[in-house]
């Protein structure tokens, strides 16, 4: 019985002892790691911006894709703005931001995070790869099928179906939501 106090107390010695370092650890890296997705997320919006002014981020609760947005904005008047979108992917989650004009026009977009299968749907990550979908939203639908895209464009997301599926469909969602802003807020 004493042998195995014994070595229940070593256990939980070394239990307690990976505990500290792992919390000190974490102590360390945490401010870190979100220092470098602060600057990220803001690299990623000043991408999509087209060069206007970013203005502030207002969230939104009540929508399935929309998780906020900001308003574009030259000599405050409201050009366009910034969605924040999240979809499902075959990784699971997805964020991406994609800027759009007032009347719901796609102008720019950039997935922010992903667990993507890589060489499949880490394409998305790809520079060139929202291309397909600049353009679209106000007079011309989004591709939301491979029928929708050339024949290029088709071969480009074979094999990723379902993350390219995901951010047509947050795309698409993003477009329709700018267009119930009623071209401002």
């Amino acid at each position: 019985m004493t042998k195995n106090l014994k070595y229940a107390f070593i256990l939980l010695a070394i239990c307690a002892v990976s505990a500290f370092a792992l919390a000190l650890t974490n102590s360390i890296t945490a401010p870190v790691i979100a220092k470098m997705d602060a600057e990220n997320r803001l690299r990623a919006l000043e991408a999509v911006s087209g060069g206007y002014q970013i203005g502030t981020q207002q969230d939104v609760t009540d929508q399935q894709f929309v998780s906020y947005t900001i308003d574009l904005l030259d000599s405050d008047k409201v050009m366009g703005y910034i969605l924040g979108l999240k979809t499902a992917g075959y990784g699971g989650q997805m964020t991406l931001v994609a800027s759009y004009s007032t009347k719901g026009e796609m102008l720019f977009a950039q997935l922010l995070s992903d667990s993507e299968t890589p060489g499949l749907g880490k394409r998305a990550e790809q520079e060139g790869y929202m291309d397909k979908f600049k353009g679209t939203g106000a007079d011309k639908p989004v591709p939301t099928s491979k029928a929708m895209l050339s024949s290029g464009d088709a071969q480009a997301v074979s094999g990723s179906s379902v993350t390219f599926n995901g951010i047509a469909k947050a795309i698409a969602a993003g477009s329709a939501y700018v267009k119930s802003l009623g071209g401002a807020k």
